[in-house]
């Protein structure tokens, strides 16, 4: 049944018109997630900005997509869409929302992948309730192995649901979780890759100093992360048996691992997921406090 309904969402996408109001890193990843899986033509999608014509000529020669360089308007790309992604940073996300206003409809929906911005807000910024779907997708969209947090306002229809999964599917995995978790997708995987990247720095620096090459550690550290990361996802053991599993008594592993538990690495982790999740919701009460002035 799920497999039937991920299908017709796919048949169905092709026929629509996709706008990007945003054309940054994440609005490409979508979209080229979209285009690699197939789902839809690069002449049904448009990218929109408000100034930076080198990037749209850019994106529009790389993927054939639409752009106000083939002479039509943001206005008119917006009006013509069938869903529509905001995909403008945060601190633009008022002004531009409100700009767009008069442009769409309710027979639309909405794609949020702006960082903290309800779905109460971006309702109060248009005006009117149409079907909005908020995510908090992560840069690893870029490669097609992204995760994204999906949370839909009242008003979107079970097909619409289907949609808005199938095509953050194209760029990795999805999670459905009400609005108010979207802080806590924030700390786990929105802000998750820099967590590993500076693990990663930290491990090639002690490489440094053990006397390896940098081309030779950087090569090493990225294969035993990646290794550690489809072990966890090829087994399915949790990792904590994983970590038992390589940790020998009054071994190397062992006296590694207590070395970083003196110094509280774990409970750092969490300190900082956690915080990341509560900087989420400030940001998120700074552009409430900004739409209600």
């Amino acid at each position: 049944m799920v497999e039937s309904a991920t299908n017709g969402a796919a048949a169905a996408i092709q026929s629509l018109q996709l706008s990007f109001y945003g054309a940054g890193s994440m609005a490409e990843a979508i979209m080229r997630g979209i285009l690699n899986q197939n789902l839809t033509a690069p002449s049904q999608i448009s990218m929109l900005n408000r100034s930076n014509t080198e990037r749209l000529r850019e994106l529009s020669q790389r993927y054939g997509i639409a752009t106000t360089l083939e002479g039509s308007t943001n206005e008119n790309y917006l009006q013509q869409a069938d869903i529509i992604f905001l995909a403008m940073k945060p601190k633009d996300a008022v002004a531009a929302i409100e700009a767009i206003r008069p442009h769409v409809n309710e027979k639309q929906l909405i794609v949020s992948v702006i960082a903290g911005i309800s779905i109460a807000s971006i309702e109060k910024l248009l005006g009117r309730q149409i079907p909005i779907v908020r995510t908090m997708p992560n840069t690893s969209s870029t490669i097609g192995l992204g995760a994204t947090g999906i949370s839909f306002s009242s008003t979107v229809s079970e097909e619409q649901r289907q949609l808005a999964e199938t095509i953050f599917q194209s760029v990795g995995i999805t999670a459905v979780v009400e609005e108010p978790l979207q802080d806590s997708i924030t700390g786990v995987s929105g802000s998750g890759p820099a967590y590993v990247y500076y693990f990663m720095e930290a491990m090639l620096a002690a490489a440094e100093k053990l006397g390896l090459a940098p081309e030779a550690a950087k090569d090493l550290v990225v294969q035993t992360v990646l290794g550690a990361a489809e072990m966890v996802r090829t087994t399915g053991e949790e990792p904590a048996e994983l970590r038992r599993k390589v940790t020998s008594p009054n071994g190397t592993t062992q006296a590694a691992i207590e070395t970083m538990a003196a110094g509280q690495l774990a409970e750092t982790i969490i300190k900082g997921m956690l915080r990341s999740s509560e900087r989420a919701a400030e940001l998120g009460a700074e552009i409430e406090r900004s739409i209600m002035k």
